[in-house]
């Protein structure tokens, strides 16, 4: 699965344009994540300077990602004229969700497990979703 992830608020405490303290196991779910296949795109305001502080700041704590602020590493913003900003990723993971930022252990098990939001909690209430039965026209 290909994944943005945005940097202030969601792997890191919001104090832009510093940077703040790491948000409760972000890279580690990052990096399990990365060891599992998945593909990182480090999707972020931050640019110049900034941008390559939280780029070094993830890489020191074994953070690579797959792409910066581009679906692929070597895509060239300054030549490519019909360049769109919108990114084709499977996922977005960003503190500005509806809803506000599920905790990393949350989102790994969403990820790592195929498992929606709301899914989750039923389960953490013990509950299921029941599929809707199919009509007789649908077997």
């Amino acid at each position: 699965m290909i994944i943005a992830v945005d940097f202030d608020g969601t792997i890191v405490q919001d104090r832009y344009p510093e940077i703040g303290s790491e948000q409760p196991f972000a890279t580690q779910t990052l990096k399990m994540l990365i060891d599992e296949g998945h593909q990182f795109i480090l999707w972020t305001v931050r640019q110049g300077r900034t941008l390559d502080e939280a780029v070094e700041w993830c890489r020191k704590r074994g953070v690579e990602f797959y792409a910066v602020n581009k679906d692929f590493p070597e895509e060239d913003v300054e030549k490519n004229v019909s360049y769109s900003r919108k990114l084709k990723v499977d996922m977005f993971i960003d503190d500005r969700n509806v809803g506000g930022l599920p905790d990393w252990g949350v989102i790994y098990q969403m990820i790592h497990d195929g498992k929606t939001y709301e899914e989750l909690l039923l389960e953490g209430l013990g509950q299921r979703k029941e599929k809707p039965k199919k009509k007789w026209w649908q077997i």
